[in-house]
């Protein structure tokens, strides 16, 4: 019976043939009723196809057709009195006080947010399905964040790149070290138990390049093709004692507990924000809301972030 199938975001996405920003944009507006079971969301047949039926109905009998994909649709092609979608990725707790602000403090918008890596993400900005992308992506050889990245990915496109805030990334360890992991070269050491980022991640960018740098080959890291999504995750791993170290931020260190934290780095998450002529008022806000003491006084109450440099524009096409 209907009442007993449910779909994943996935499933809705290729029923409906939409994105799945899509998607999670029908939920968050109540149009699609929805519940987690474990770490995935799942919607009931019953309420995708009354979704359906109440679209119908609107199109006042027409076939039932998609929504469009938010970014394929134009801010000038909106009704009057709807609003913008604005597509945010990364995965920082950061962007969703932005989103925060931007919903509170720009009209004619909509904030979504998609939690994908940094290279994902300007692959996303690319593709022009991204509005504001965050990235952390270390460039080995120079030791510079982020705009040799921007400048190779981002061809032929127009952006503005506005640094949001520093913060430390080093190892996940077990409590008090007993390992005594001090440093990037201590990685090739035989026998640990490593758990990683996935591909396109900025920590996975950052330990690639490290490995790299110190002549470790990553198929000599055990451990090396276990990854999770998130910096979380990694440390969860590292707490539960089913590894001995990963690479992330210090932040989840201290939200997981039961892990120590080395800092070897001090990384840039810069923001990168799309430019075309429909997008440069929202812009604007954005910045201003970056400069704001009511933006910044809120980033400063989340432990371990430098905001000496907070709203600094670092390149522009």
């Amino acid at each position: 019976m209907a009442d007993d199938i449910s779909y994943t975001t996935e499933e809705i996405a290729q029923i409906l043939k939409v994105s799945k920003l899509t998607v999670y944009d029908l939920i968050k507006k109540g149009d699609l009723p929805s519940y987690r079971v474990g770490k995935q969301m799942r919607v009931d047949a019953s309420d995708l196809e009354a979704y359906k039926l109440k679209t119908k109905n609107a199109g006042k009998g027409t076939e039932f057709s998609a929504p469009i994909h938010p970014i394929a649709q134009s801010a000038t092609s909106f009704p009057v009195g709807s609003s913008r979608p604005i597509v945010i990725t990364g995965q920082d707790v950061s962007l969703d006080l932005l989103a925060k602000h931007m919903e509170k403090h720009i009209p004619g918008i909509r904030p979504l947010r998609s939690y994908v890596g940094s290279l994902d993400s300007l692959i996303s900005m690319y593709k022009g399905e991204s509005d504001i992308v965050s990235t952390h992506l270390l460039d080995g050889d120079s030791g510079e964040y982020n705009l040799p990245y921007i400048r190779r990915l981002l061809i032929g496109s127009s952006y503005k790149v506005i640094h949001l805030l520093k913060r430390r990334a080093g190892l996940y360890v077990a409590n008090g070290n007993p390992l005594q992991l001090g440093s990037w070269a201590d990685l090739g050491r035989p026998g640990l138990r490593f758990v990683n980022r996935e591909k396109g991640s900025g920590a996975r960018v950052l330990l690639d390049e490290q490995l790299r740098l110190h002549g470790i080959k990553s198929d000599e890291l055990s451990g090396y093709k276990y990854e999770e999504s998130n910096h979380i995750g990694v440390a969860g791993k590292v707490a539960s004692g089913e590894a001995d170290v990963g690479v992330g931020i210090e932040k989840a260190a201290t939200i997981v507990g039961n892990v120590d934290f080395v800092p070897l780095i001090q990384e840039q998450y810069d923001l990168v924000l799309l430019k075309k002529p429909e997008n440069m008022a929202w812009i604007a806000a954005v910045q201003g809301i970056i400069n704001s003491p009511a933006f910044q006084n809120e980033l400063s109450s989340v432990s371990g972030y430098d905001l000496s440099l907070t709203g600094q524009v670092l390149f522009e096409t």
